[in-house]
């Protein structure tokens, strides 16, 4: 059916264990699903012209900031057209913090602001995925592959 980019930035390992929980629910539906992370894969914007969907995850840094290996693929997409194509946003955060899970939401933000057909929920999930976040993670891929797999 569809081929999905899964792009994520993990410190600690819990944004990986959600991406890796969406990404069985995006694989159960029959996407493919190609994984990528921030900070050891090259990452060029250009390549989301090759996919149907795009997933995004990151961690929030200090009070809500971008981890830096995200900084660079956030400041390219002014320069690609995404208008209309599905994303999702997602990501840990602590709630120690003000800006709980700032990233994910400028993240969220961006691909908004260049016309991204963006899954409504923003999933931000508190430190480490328990029983409830892992049920929310499955909830907000399948959103997800509806919306896409009404584009198809």
């Amino acid at each position: 059916m569809g081929k999905v980019l899964m792009l994520y930035a993990s410190m600690t390992g819990n944004t990986e264990m959600m991406a890796e929980i969406i990404t069985d629910v995006v694989e159960q539906r029959n996407h493919t699903v190609v994984t990528k992370t921030f900070d050891m894969d090259p990452i060029d914007v250009e390549e989301l012209a090759d996919y149907d969907g795009v997933l995004v995850g990151t961690y929030s840094w200090d009070d809500g900031e971008l981890p830096y290996e995200s900084e660079d693929f956030y400041e390219e997409l002014d320069d690609v057209d995404i208008k209309g194509m599905v994303a999702g946003v997602f990501g840990s955060g602590d709630s120690f913090y003000d800006s709980f899970g700032g990233a994910a939401n400028l993240m969220g933000d961006r691909f908004e602001a260049r016309g991204a057909n963006l899954v409504p929920e923003r999933l931000i999930v508190d430190l480490e995925p328990d029983k409830k976040d892992v049920e929310r993670c499955q909830k907000f891929a399948e959103v997800f592959c509806g919306m896409m797999e009404e584009n198809l």
